[in-house]
């Protein structure tokens, strides 16, 4: 984790064993996944602890926590999103069928809808687009609706969606409300996953060297970076990651600090 007043960088848990990614932070604990399952570690250190996952199939690294706490919504490998309980319980399907495999990025400031990205093909290509979902159930609404490689979705407090895309030619930090898309950065890094801090001022985000190909694991020089209300950026940290590193909303609850993932080659 890092704090960002201080840039003060401190290891909250290391394993040999069990390859863990994406951290959500809630309370005074961060939940990772690993091996198909969810895992909850103090953030002053300590031993990870199982998530029940209420029968739900083994997830991948995209999940959110409700703002309450109470819920992780998680991303399943059968393609699907759903609701566990924190305190144990089973699982709810939360997704639709409509043709779509759904990676969750974002749950709103009031915890009433989840942002994902929907994968379908079409014409054997590859095709991604931001949507959203009732958290309780209900109708998807789709976001974006084009050709672009577009990643990462969302919420921030200001009532954007932020989302990577690369509709710019490589992958950039934008945001969406309504029919409006804004580029963020320019830049000839390759910039993915923006998560917003609680008040806004801040966006906290991963950078790949220029050239690389989607969001791959084991790459050096990958970048976490802070971007700022006036488009400054701030380098926070060069590490051996990428994949797994900040795939998820990961800042503290009161937006002093935020968690990460960094792979060291042994």
């Amino acid at each position: 984790m890092v704090e960002v007043a201080t840039g003060e960088r401190r290891l909250v848990y290391a394993s040999s064993e069990l390859l863990f990614e994406a951290p959500n932070w809630i309370g005074d604990s961060l939940v990772v996944n690993g091996d198909g399952g969810l895992f909850r570690v103090p953030v002053k250190g300590g031993e990870l602890e199982r998530i029940e996952l209420g029968g739900v199939p083994e997830i991948n690294n995209d999940h959110v926590i409700s703002p309450d706490g109470a819920t992780v919504y998680v991303s399943a490998e059968d393609g699907h999103l759903y609701a566990v309980p924190m305190a144990g319980g089973a699982g709810r399907r939360v997704s639709n069928d409509h043709g779509v495999h759904h990676y969750l990025h974002g749950v709103s400031p009031d915890g009433s809808r989840l942002a994902y990205i929907g994968l379908e093909s079409k014409d054997g290509k590859r095709i991604t687009n931001v949507y959203t979902v009732p958290a309780d159930g209900g109708d998807d609404v789709q976001i974006t609706d084009d050709e672009f490689a577009d990643d990462g979705s969302e919420y921030g407090s200001d009532g954007w969606i932020y989302f990577n895309s690369e509709r710019a030619g490589h992958a950039q930090l934008f945001r969406i409300k309504a029919e409006l898309v804004e580029q963020l950065t320019f830049d000839e890094r390759v910039n993915w996953f923006p998560h917003p801090s609680p008040d806004g001022s801040m966006i906290a985000y991963v950078s790949f060297p220029p050239g690389t190909s989607g969001h791959p694991a084991d790459v050096d020089d990958v970048r976490v970076r802070l971007l700022d209300a006036d488009g400054q950026i701030r380098e926070v940290a060069t590490l051996f990651g990428g994949q797994g590193t900040m795939n998820v909303p990961s800042w503290s609850p009161d937006g002093s600090a935020f968690a990460y993932v960094a792979y060291p080659i042994s």
